[in-house]
């Protein structure tokens, strides 16, 4: 289910419930709604939401990975129709935190494969199952969302314009085996492959190769649900690609987050780093300002 954000948007009831994992996403989730005049119902999750975002909620109650039994009955409970998940959860304190309650445990049992988009799956339609809706965080950040065409920068010509492209084909076939969202590529040559150390981490270990400015290409999974997981950069993206000598940031146009996109802009411009939001890898060559 990889459609676009924009397709995934229903009218919003209140109260609204929001899963919160790691980064500012959550806390702009939980502000937007406010303004809208939404109560806000937040599942934080332990070790990875915000603590301030109990001050923007009607209710928060903190629980752990993998207790799906104790956010349903959260929901429930509150009175939520509509759930968004977002911010990120590391994968190594998945691995390590992971604490689960019998609802999961029985979720698991009917699952085939245990990836991340698969569990995303199951942890979805058991909470529908219930009766709530889950929506994509567009629904309230849409100004987040790029739209296809030349950010900022510099359109793509010569060694960059291959860089890029090659890129474009190693992340979708990262995301297609549920690795990773990004790779690294400088001299037409993957230098840098995301896997559970995520984004930020795969940007430091390509500063340690040397060479020409490269390109950073950071795409949804091919068979990724976009209302949880999403693809996300932030101004940390770019101060960790100039520190790296990255020059160019590729992403996917519809289907990604951009946190306090002006900001990023601002930063890209100032590090003379290029921005394009494409729908295909053709997009690439043509690429309206």
């Amino acid at each position: 289910m990889n459609n676009s954000l924009a397709e995934l948007s229903p009218q919003l009831t209140s109260p609204i419930g929001l899963v919160a994992g790691n980064g500012r996403f959550p806390m702009e989730f939980a502000q937007k709604a406010r303004e809208q005049g939404l109560a806000v119902v937040v599942l934080a999750l332990k070790g990875e939401a915000d603590p301030k975002l109990e001050e923007l909620a009607q209710k928060l109650v903190w629980i752990g990975v993998g207790q799906l039994g104790k956010l349903v009955r959260t929901l429930k409970s509150s009175g939520v129709k509509q759930v968004a998940f977002l911010g990120g959860v590391t994968r190594v304190n998945f691995v390590d935190g992971f604490r689960i309650d019998w609802r999961g445990l029985k979720m698991l049992s009917r699952m085939r494969s245990f990836n991340d988009d698969s569990m995303l799956r199951s942890i979805i339609a058991e909470v529908e199952s219930s009766g709530v809706q889950v929506i994509a965080p567009c629904t309230l950040l849409q100004d987040s969302v790029p739209r296809r065409g030349l950010l900022a920068g510099k359109q793509l010509a010569g060694d960059v314009l291959r860089d890029a492209q090659i890129g474009w084909d190693a992340a979708r076939a990262l995301g297609s085996l549920d690795i990773g969202q990004s790779v690294v590529v400088r001299n037409k040559t993957v230098i840098a492959v995301e896997a559970v150390e995520g984004t930020d981490a795969t940007i430091k270990r390509a500063g340690d190769v040397r060479g020409a400015r490269g390109v950073l290409v950071k795409l949804a999974k091919p068979i990724q649900d976009l209302r949880v997981d999403l693809p996300a950069i932030g101004a940390k993206t770019i101060e960790g690609m100039r520190d790296s000598n990255l020059g160019t940031l590729v992403v996917e146009a519809g289907k990604c987050l951009i946190h306090d996109p002006q900001t990023v802009l601002e930063r890209a411009l100032r590090y003379d780093i290029t921005i394009v939001a494409a729908e295909q890898k053709s997009d690439l060559e043509v690429m309206p300002a």
